[in-house]
C-alpha cells in the first residue's frame, strides 16, 4: 500500500493493522484484548475519520466523545493506545504533525470506591477463623495470599515444585490465566514479577505437609478455587 493510500484509510482500519503488526504476539493476551477494545470504541466513535483528516481539533473531539462515558484514567489509557499508533503514522509520513500534542484529557467524575484492603485487626480475625483442612481449600488459598502478598493469578499458578521447603522460599515464575475460560499457565505481569520470596517457618511447615503427595507440576489451588472465584466475581 502506498503512503497516499494509507493516509486515505479510515483511522480505525489503520489502527487495526497497527495492532496486528506491532502488538499481536508482543504483549500478553489480556493486554492485547485491551487494544482490541480500544479499536471497537474507536470504530464506534469515528467510523469514517480518515488518517489524513486527523488534526488537533478532530482528535480532541474524538477523545471528548470517549470521555463522556468513561472516567479520566480510562480515557487516558484510550488516548495512550491511539497516540502510539499516531506517532508511528507520523514516522511513516502519513501525517505531517502530531495531532495528539497538548490534548486535554477529560472524563466522568470517578465513582467512590470501597476499600479493597483489610485492617490489621480484620486480617488477624480472618486468619484465626480459617478452616485449614487436610487438603487444599479456599481457606488455604486465603492464608497464602494474606501472608505472602501474591497476586491472585500468581497464587493460582503455584505448584508444589515452586516451593523450596529447605530454604523456606517460593519461586514465582508463572501465573494462572483465570480470565480465559480454558485457563492454563501464563506469564507473570512483567519480567520483574518473576522473583523468589521468603516465607515464615510456620507457613513453610504447613505447606510442606499440605502439598505432600500432590502432583509436582499441577496447580495446587485451581481445582478448588477457580470455579468459586468466578461465582463470586459474577455476584460483584
Amino acid at each position: 500500500m502506498s503512503a497516499q493510500e494509507a493516509s486515505s484509510q479510515c483511522f480505525h482500519e489503520y489502527f487495526a493493522e497497527w495492532i496486528e503488526v506491532y502488538k499481536q504476539g508482543a504483549v500478553r493476551p489480556v493486554t492485547y484484548q485491551k487494544y482490541l477494545m480500544t479499536l471497537r470504541r474507536l470504530t464506534e466513535l469515528s467510523p469514517s475519520l480518515k488518517v489524513c483528516e486527523l488534526d488537533k481539533r478532530r482528535y480532541q473531539t474524538l477523545i471528548n466523545g470517549y470521555a463522556e462515558s468513561h472516567e479520566r484514567q480510562t480515557t487516558m489509557d484510550f488516548h495512550h493506545h491511539l497516540k502510539s499508533a499516531i506517532l508511528d503514522a507520523v514516522d511513516e509520513s502519513l501525517l505531517t504533525t502530531d495531532p495528539t500534542r497538548k490534548v486535554i484529557i477529560k472524563g466522568k467524575v470517578a465513582a467512590r470506591r470501597k476499600n479493597k484492603f483489610l485492617s490489621q485487626f480484620e486480617l488477624q480475625s480472618l486468619l484465626k477463623n480459617l478452616n485449614l483442612t487436610d487438603e487444599p481449600n479456599w481457606d488455604w488459598f486465603i492464608l497464602l495470599v494474606a501472608k505472602t502478598g501474591l497476586r491472585f493469578s500468581e497464587a493460582l499458578g503455584l505448584t508444589p515444585n515452586d516451593f523450596d521447603f529447605a530454604e523456606q522460599k517460593i519461586k514465582i515464575t508463572k501465573t494462572w490465566d483465570y480470565k480465559n475460560a480454558e485457563g492454563g499457565f501464563g506469564e507473570t505481569k512483567n519480567f520483574s514479577s518473576k522473583r523468589t520470596i521468603q516465607i515464615d517457618p510456620q507457613l513453610n511447615t504447613q505447606f510442606s505437609i499440605l502439598t505432600k503427595g500432590l502432583p509436582e507440576d499441577k496447580s495446587i489451588f485451581v481445582r478448588i478455587t477457580y470455579n468459586k472465584f468466578r461465582k463470586l466475581k459474577k455476584r460483584s
